[in-house]
């Protein structure tokens, strides 16, 4: 019977120094492994739904703004003027940020919009929304037929998530409003 309690107080022991151990290690794996905090970037828009969705189609344009709307129209117009919308934006307009910091990109406008990577800024794959003498960028060439391009288009409420970038600069633009632009520098 002693030798039995005995077995049973060993066994009991060695499962709670065991219990202790595995805590242990996970804590010490959680403290090697620091989550990086994803940088946020939002693309916003104001588009009049009225105008946008009877040119384009139902629920084309979802504003939520509230008295800050612009209409189809006046959008193309001034893009033509060289002084497009200043509410079509990613915000920030520039990120500094570490060598493998994931971007998470979430459109907060009324509209979908592309954050593609471009070598240099330029214009988008809708003639009548560049500037006057801007030529489509070759990242945005064939529009949405482009898979590339595609890869990179967020809907309304929706989140793009780009993974971690190399050290360098990255120039950033929306394929359809070439002028929503930004640059990542990652040190």
């Amino acid at each position: 019977m002693r030798n039995r309690k005995c077995l049973i107080t060993v066994a009991m022991l060695a499962g709670v120094v065991s219990a202790f151990g595995q805590e242990r290690r996970e804590r010490d794996d959680r403290k090697q492994e620091p989550k990086t905090q994803a940088v946020q970037i939002v693309a916003l828009d104001e588009c009049d739904p009225a105008t946008f969705n009877a040119a384009v189609g139902p629920d084309f344009c979802r504003n939520v703004a509230l008295g800050a709307q612009t209409k189809l129209s006046d959008l193309f117009a001034k893009a033509a003027s060289g002084a497009p919308d200043p509410n079509w934006d990613f915000e920030p307009d520039a990120v500094k940020m570490k060598e493998g910091t994931p971007l998470s990109v979430v459109n907060q406008g009324g509209e979908p919009h592309t954050f593609t990577e471009v070598a240099s800024f330029g214009g988008g794959f809708i003639p009548g929304l560049n500037a006057p003498g801007e030529d489509t960028v070759g990242e945005c060439s064939g529009g949405f037929s482009n898979l590339a391009v595609a890869r990179t288009r967020i809907l309304q409420g929706s989140e793009l998530k780009v993974a971690a970038l190399s050290k360098g600069k990255h120039r950033f633009q929306c394929c359809i409003h070439p002028w929503m632009r930004m640059e990542v520098d990652v040190k």
